[in-house]
């Protein structure tokens, strides 16, 4: 992320307009919040946001920028009023005396440097409707103790942020809930997604030529009905969907992402002059949806997160009607024949080092997870499947482990199986499992496209293809 220079004329203005804010008051001893948060969206000289953070004693001295780089200093305030600068030192840590009330920052959020993705994170937008990662400008303990509390407020701009405000606006949060504080949207316009038993509450950050609101949330719901067929429930009763237009580009999803804050957010980059038929090849909002139905995993696992995803990404949209089980497969050969351009002669070992996200590494483990269901289908004799593992791992909480999702696969399948196929797929060259695999299951890739053959396992296919129960949806809200 690239650091933000201001010019120094608007440093000028910032530090006049600093120095000369009134310090609050006393905080009330029996308000049980620990730091206060006081968020303002502010439009000139360029739109920024205004950050103030009120401490008390007791309060960890020593902050940071989970993403650092929009900051360069903060104003510390003692409580007679006597202010200093504190400079952010490169790895984002601010270390304040312990006799410091208060300290205020700004960030701007204009930048003319900052590619799509970079602005995803740092800042992007139009006029007073703006996006923002929370990590890229919100300061946080460097150490957040459990009992720690914080009270946060925006003030300037209707704000769409990943917790739930209560009647009076203000956000309660656990300082843990500042690690990965999520996406973040301000302005723009609103309208609320149903699904059984959960909701998404949309931001739409910017004007489509061709698309109204209604359009938007009507995709955004399609994609949550088809996670549906893949869970039992949707995976978290409330979540919060960005929308950001993107001028020049008439695709419906350039780019999306999902953070996991608590609960998880997901904004969607979408072409400014997409059309409404468009959406209907569609697979983005999708595939960041079906992140929900599989836990975070930590340390983080690209091949399994990503393959997960991946798999179902295609699954769901044959199990929703929404493409056929030919254009299916079709979606999945093809994919896999991208991932083995890219692998080479490599070993899925050596594709999947690191934490890239290259092809490779989202088909090396959407293959992975095409025979996982497979092999738990086999041994159950196609009662149990690879959703179950997914419904097995969400009881037992929010995040896992590479190793406890290959206990929960072993306990669904009834029998050791986890290891012993991994290690097979590290060792061998990659992709070399995916002719045996399509050809016991049936499917022929001809040059007339997808034909399905009698073969031994045809018949798990076809439950891999069936439509899941999906209830009657409420609809979308407005």
């Amino acid at each position: 992320m690239s650091r933000v220079h201001w010019c120094p004329l608007l440093a000028l203005v910032l530090c006049v307009g600093l120095s000369c804010v009134s310090v609050p008051g006393p905080r009330p001893s029996k308000d049980p919040a620990t730091l206060r948060y006081t968020v303002t969206f502010v439009r000139e000289p360029t739109r920024a946001l205004d950050v103030e953070v009120v401490l008390v004693r007791g309060t960890p001295r020593v902050f940071r920028f989970t993403s650092p780089g929009g900051v360069a200093s903060v104003s510390a305030y003692r409580e007679d009023g006597e202010h200093f600068e504190v400079p952010v030192t490169e790895e984002g840590r601010v270390a304040l005396p312990s006799d410091i009330r208060f300290l205020r920052y700004r960030y701007a959020l204009e930048s003319r440097t900052r590619s799509r993705r970079q602005g995803l994170f740092a800042g992007m937008g139009e006029g007073d409707a703006w996006h923002v990662a929370g990590r890229a400008y919100l300061i946080r303990p460097h150490q957040t103790p459990p009992d720690l509390r914080v009270e946060l407020a925006v003030e300037g701009a209707d704000a769409l942020l990943p917790w739930q405000p209560d009647e009076a606006g203000l956000y309660r949060l656990r300082a843990e809930d500042l690690v990965d504080s999520g996406f973040h949207g301000f302005g723009g316009r609103r309208c609320q997604v149903v699904v059984p038993d959960a909701v998404l509450d949309v931001a739409v950050l910017g004007r489509f030529r061709q698309l109204d609101d209604n359009q938007v949330c009507g995709w955004l719901k399609q994609a949550a009905e088809e996670v549906l067929t893949v869970r039992r429930a949707f995976p978290y009763p409330r979540i919060t969907v960005r929308v950001i237009p993107v001028p020049g580009h008439a695709g419906p999803s350039l780019f999306g992402m999902v953070l996991w804050s608590s609960p998880p957010s997901i904004s969607v980059l979408v072409g400014q002059d997409a059309s409404a038929a468009s959406f209907e090849r569609d697979w983005v909002a999708l595939h960041e949806m079906l992140h929900l139905a599989h836990p975070a995993f930590l340390p983080r696992v690209p091949w399994l997160s990503e393959g997960l995803a991946t798999y179902y990404t295609e699954v769901a949209r044959v199990r929703s009607g929404r493409q056929s089980a030919e254009r299916g497969w079709e979606e999945l050969v093809d994919g896999f024949a991208r991932g083995r351009r890219v692998a080479g002669a490599r070993t899925m070992e050596e594709v999947v080092s690191g934490n890239g996200f290259s092809p490779g590494t989202y088909w090396t483990g959407a293959l992975l997870a095409l025979h996982l269901d497979v092999e738990i289908r086999r041994a159950t004799g196609n009662r149990r499947h690879l959703e179950d593992v997914l419904e097995l791992l969400a009881e037992r909480g929010p995040s896992s482990t590479l190793g406890a999702f290959g206990v929960a696969v072993d306990a669904i399948a009834g029998r050791p199986l986890f290891d012993a196929l991994l290690a097979r797929h590290l060792k061998r060259a990659a992709f070399v499992e995916q002719e045996g695999l399509l050809q016991a299951l049936g499917v022929t890739a001809e040059s007339e496209g997808i034909q399905f053959v009698p073969a031994r396992d045809s018949l798990l296919r076809e439950a891999m293809e069936s439509r899941g129960y999906i209830r009657e949806s409420p609809g979308i809200r407005r």
